[in-house]
């Protein structure tokens, strides 16, 4: 495998993006969103998964507005400056600019998943809604039903005008998403007009599928929500 870091332009400055190209040829290729700690070595290490699954993965810096950089887990105070200037319209924006990058190695949008963590999974909803992808993946994706920490509006009203196929991942335990809203958002999934599904895992907390995160990790959920993405990835992108 081989990895690179890309300066890429946007409307709203230079972006860094981190790049995995897999051994052979690549079955296809994904856009990984960051949490909302930045592009930290848990991102790249997923990045590096992708790769290793045959994927070509790409993981734009969503922070370039504020300077750029990541938090410390654990240290929440330091993320909300992180986010300053971001926008639904600058996350489109941005991965707008990977997709770029991904187009440039052959891949067209039918063949590209986007798949997200935390802020990341709220972005692969408004991804699925707002572009037409091959599949969406979304792992904890707060403010989607509900306006959630971070600046942004909610996104359940906008299920009608999904384009990508969307997977969302979530756990019982999270404190920061009520089961109470997964459930709604499975409801309002029902009338998606593409495919889209909502998985639950009793005992998980928000970022159960992050090793670095040793309090909230959870082996079991994160590798049976890791087979859900490798699968879901296979049956919607040609």
């Amino acid at each position: 495998m081989n990895e690179t870091t890309h300066t890429l332009a946007t409307a709203d400055g230079p972006m860094e993006c981190f790049e995995m190209t897999p051994d052979g040829d690549a079955r296809g290729a994904v856009l990984v969103v960051q949490e909302a700690f930045g592009v930290n070595e848990h991102i790249r290490d997923v990045t590096r998964r992708f790769a290793g699954a045959g994927y070509h993965a790409v993981a734009p810096s969503f922070f370039h507005r504020a300077g750029g950089g990541t938090a410390d887990y654990g240290d929440f105070g330091a993320v909300i400056p992180l986010f300053e200037g971001v926008s639904d319209d600058g996350i489109l924006m941005d991965v707008d600019a990977g997709r770029g990058v991904l187009e440039e190695a052959g891949f067209p949008a039918a063949r590209t998943g986007i798949v997200g963590f935390c802020f990341g999974g709220r972005a692969t909803f408004l991804v699925a809604a707002r572009r037409a992808l091959g599949a969406a993946v979304g792992f904890y994706g707060g403010g989607i039903v509900n306006a959630g920490v971070l600046p942004f509006p909610a996104l359940v009203d906008e299920v009608p005008t999904l384009q990508t196929p969307w997977l969302g991942l979530f756990g019982d335990e999270d404190s920061s998403i009520p089961v109470a809203d997964v459930e709604t958002l499975r409801a309002a999934l029902v009338d998606a007009p593409v495919a889209a599904e909502v998985v639950r895992y009793p005992g998980a907390r928000h970022g159960f599928h992050c090793d670095r995160r040793p309090d909230d990790f959870h082996p079991e959920a994160a590798a049976d929500a890791w087979a859900r993405t490798l699968t879901w990835l296979d049956a919607h992108l040609p």
